[in-house]
């Protein structure tokens, strides 16, 4: 039987590449799609020697019209149909939005709401028409508090993978918005932030945050927080001012 394919964006770092790992040790074939054509390439050695699976390396820069038609394409294709679609390609800005220029806050648009609709848009029809596929797009809990752009932009995604899962799900594709607190990866380092502010048990692992937004995207679930604590955190964080919430989520800037 052919394998299924999983394509995942930013998918040689933090928790692209952990959903590389874990979907590949579950035997999908994989395309990864990131910026450096070097990590890529090692990347998918690495995979392709702890897995025995296909891995194809699709460098593409996402902020850009040519780098987020070529990836379309890739996910059109009929004749390689892409069974899984991890939007996981993003960064932050570590100033405020007024400190920022509006070049900066529109590609940092783009990148967390603009490019994963347009990768969920050219997949869709091929899932639809299989009756079956699975789409997890990366989020935050940033999405459930006043967070500035980021904030907003998480939430867009969240709400339109809530949509989404409710529209498609009955259809056979189920899509997922994985919301995650602070994460041991490098994301945090290659934005500038301080996180000396930061306590220890807000921090997840990017194992655990990968193998249960999947185990929810697998059961259906519209949202998955993960970790007890975040998602009795994100609860609590409704019944609160917006003050201390902002305050709260501001704690790595």
């Amino acid at each position: 039987m052919e394998r299924p394919t999983a394509l995942i964006t930013g998918a040689t770092s933090g928790l692209g590449a952990e959903f590389a790992q874990q979907l590949g040790r579950s035997q999908h074939d994989l395309v990864l799609v990131a910026r450096d054509t070097a990590r890529l390439e090692a990347k998918a050695v690495r995979l392709r020697t702890d897995f025995g699976v296909r891995v194809e390396v699709l460098p593409a820069d996402l902020i850009t019209d040519d780098g987020v038609a070529s990836v379309s394409a890739r996910l059109a294709d009929p004749a390689r149909p892409v069974s899984v679609l991890v939007n996981n390609a993003g960064f932050s800005l570590v100033s405020a939005f007024e400190k920022n220029t509006a070049a900066d806050e529109a590609a940092h648009l783009r990148i967390l709401a603009q490019t994963p609709m347009e990768l969920m848009h050219a997949v869709l029809p091929g899932m639809l028409a299989r009756g079956t596929g699975r789409i997890v797009n990366i989020s935050s809990v940033s999405a459930f508090i006043p967070r500035g752009s980021y904030g907003a932009a998480k939430a867009w995604l969240t709400s339109f993978s809530r949509f989404a899962n409710l529209r498609y799900g009955p259809k056979g594709v189920q899509v997922t918005a994985v919301c995650p607190g602070f994460v041991h990866t490098e994301f945090h380092e290659r934005m500038g932030a301080n996180m000396g502010r930061v306590k220890s048990w807000m921090w997840l692992n990017a194992d655990q945050v990968v193998r249960e937004g999947l185990a929810d995207n697998a059961a259906g679930k519209a949202v998955s927080i993960p970790s007890r604590r975040y998602a009795t955190l994100m609860g609590l964080a409704r019944l609160v001012p917006d003050r201390l919430a902002a305050s709260a989520g501001n704690r790595g800037r």
